[in-house]
């Protein structure tokens, strides 16, 4: 696993125990960096720490656009892939749309149930392809 992709993984831990454990995502990321073991990746940082700031906005996108699906019926682990997909994807400019998405995909392939990988890869392709409209 690349470093970047080793930093999403751990991304998505925190912020899945943030909210399992009702705290904000800062919090439980400033407790592993001070933990330091392992110690936590810059990107790990960015990507809980952007999530964190544009969460409001993220969750609106995931509940207009995820057909079916509310954020609460969701499966927890799908939930928080998918506010650091979506974050990544349209407000990490650096990284390639086709990266971002096939790597978010892998972790729900590898971390949640079998229908995951697909429902993850459709919301956010779908944000890709209404990136240019969305307010950001």
């Amino acid at each position: 696993m690349s470093a970047r992709g080793k930093a999403r993984r751990r991304a998505l831990d925190i912020l899945f125990e943030a909210e399992l454990r009702e705290q904000p995502a800062t919090s439980v990321l400033a407790e592993r960096i001070e933990r330091a073991e392992p110690p936590v990746n810059e990107y790990t940082s960015t990507l809980v720490e952007g999530v964190y700031r544009h969460r409001v906005r993220i969750d609106e996108l995931i509940s207009t656009y995820s057909e079916g699906w509310t954020l609460d019926r969701m499966p927890a682990v799908d939930r928080n892939l998918l506010r650091a997909g979506t974050y990544e994807l349209l407000w990490a400019e650096h990284v390639p749309e086709a990266v971002v998405i096939s790597e978010w995909v892998h972790l729900a392939s590898e971390l949640s149930t079998d229908e995951s990988p697909q429902f993850v890869n459709g919301l956010l392709a779908r944000f890709k392809q209404l990136k240019p409209s969305l307010a950001l």
